[in-house]
């Protein structure tokens, strides 16, 4: 299996601790973080069977992966009995040679796209570089994240770690025509200003361009039709529907998971979604679409079907659940630890809680950072409150300590912890003895350890450790709490 070229080999720990040394970014992160949570408990509160819902979709998505061999066939055969070409794709380097194979047959060297985090998870555009082909990414926020030669940092929002001052300065940078466009008076502001309506106004008819002269589109897909063969995009700017009718070929890159096994089903997922996600009751642009039409949008329709370590996930009973996850990034903007990092700091295109469960299982645990993803966060259970397909993410996040490199001895350590605590003797003489192995550090006027020797060395280089309470503190509390 290929691993993704977008996994990192930077620690979250190190990578955090420069995330959190920039103001800009958390400043940043926290602003839209606030926003977006407080939008969707307002939309979710007006739901009197959310939670009813939440369990429907997580049932059907559990039979999806239940049945996965069967609806895959069921889906190919309603596509291809549409007018689509199916193709199947084991991995990242396998779907990037179809694509590749596709647009030169096709005879282009530049590529719209609408936003696809399959495509970034295989890294398309790197590939497509490489065989001198331009992608040109069309969604708004992803077209800034390019410009700046950057990679995105939120499922939803990618370019939400950047101020609009400071995307009025990548566009005069690199966006051709922004620093000279003529519309901007009627706008208000002139060429320089960072008004939303001027940054948005300039990036269409920048992009209106794109559009008008290509052939040749990439999608990816939120939900496929396995009884009909139909792929379901929904999306907020219009971007989508551009790329899915005007180009002769279009190419959607679809994770095998993606499937729904009745056209019915779609009715839940299409109320949870807008609300998890931009914390709206429904999307501005929802797009389904069958094989081809004479006459009306692509003459050349083709699906890959991609793999990439997703059968592997779907075997294990534990985590396989993390595949219900329908990208609507509701975990991230609840996540303390990802307000403050941003999503950067992960290392994969899959940042945030769910990306701690879900890119170590895709691309290996001992890839790059992904060792250190689960550690990434407080097992508060937030994430798991807000998720709409109910993956349990605390639950998935303590199973891959468990059983990744650093499995065995936080075994260890939880087994000697585990006989002191199964005994109260000697769970008190265990405090006692730290009590007073603690009396020099507490002697100097020091509440916490900055730095403590091996095993607790781990704990402490990214954190303080509180010193352990007296004997007679713990004898206060046993009297007043019983």
């Amino acid at each position: 299996m290929s691993q993704s070229p977008i996994t990192s080999t930077v620690p979250f720990p190190v990578a955090a601790a420069a995330a959190l040394a920039d103001p800009q970014l958390r400043a940043n992160l926290g602003r839209a973080t606030r926003t977006i949570r407080d939008k969707r408990a307002r939309v979710v509160a007006e739901v009197e069977d959310w939670e009813a819902a939440r369990d429907r979709a997580a049932a059907v998505k559990d039979d999806v992966l239940d049945r996965l061999e069967e609806l895959l066939a069921q889906f190919e055969a309603a596509a291809t009995a549409a007018g689509a070409v199916v193709h199947r794709a084991a991995d990242a380097d396998a779907a990037n040679a179809i694509v590749i194979r596709l647009a030169r047959e096709a005879g282009t060297d530049n590529v719209v796209k609408i936003k696809s985090m399959a495509t970034q998870e295989i890294g398309l555009n790197e590939a497509l570089i490489e065989a001198g082909i331009e992608p040109i990414e069309t969604d708004l926020a992803e077209l800034i994240v390019q410009l700046a030669d950057d990679k995105p940092s939120h499922i939803l929002v990618p370019a939400i770690h950047y101020s609009r001052t400071q995307i009025r300065d990548i566009f005069a940078a690199r966006m051709p025509g922004f620093a000279t466009t003529d519309h901007s008076d009627e706008l208000h502001g002139g060429a320089t200003s960072d008004e939303p309506a001027v940054l948005a106004e300039s990036a269409r008819r920048y992009l209106r361009e794109r559009f008008l002269s290509a052939t040749f589109a990439v999608c990816g897909a939120n939900f496929a039709i396995a009884e009909t063969g139909s792929l379901v995009i929904v999306e907020s700017e219009g971007n989508g529907r551009m790329c899915l009718t005007l180009p002769e070929t279009l190419v959607a890159v679809v994770g095998v998971e993606k499937l729904l096994p009745r056209f019915d089903h779609l009715g839940d997922f299409l109320r949870l979604l807008p609300r998890s996600s931009t914390g709206e009751r429904m999307n501005p642009y929802t797009s389904i679409f069958t094989g081809v039409t004479p006459g009306d949008g692509p003459r050349n329709l083709h699906i890959v079907l991609l793999d990439n370590g997703r059968r592997k996930v779907a075997a294990d009973p534990v985590g396989r659940s993390a595949l219900r996850c329908i990208r609507c990034s509701a975990c991230l903007n609840v996540c303390p630890v990802y307000e403050r990092t941003g999503g950067h700091a992960y290392g994969s295109v899959y940042p945030g809680p769910i990306g701690a469960i879900l890119s170590p299982q895709l691309t290996g645990q001992s890839a790059g950072a992904n060792s250190t993803l689960p550690f990434a966060s407080t097992l508060c259970g937030a994430c798991y409150e807000v998720c709409p397909v109910k993956i349990d993410i605390p639950s998935l996040l303590v199973h891959l300590r468990q059983t990744g490199p650093h499995g065995a001895a936080g075994s260890a350590a939880m087994g000697v912890m585990g006989w002191f605590m199964r005994g109260p003797r000697r769970w008190r003489v265990a405090l006692i003895g730290a009590h007073a192995g603690s009396a020099p550090l507490r002697w100097t006027g020091r509440r916490s350890l900055k730095r403590a020797p091996y095993p607790m060395s781990g704990w402490t280089r990214y954190r303080d450790a509180p010193l352990p309470a007296s004997e007679s503190f713990h004898q206060w509390w046993r009297r007043t709490h019983g």
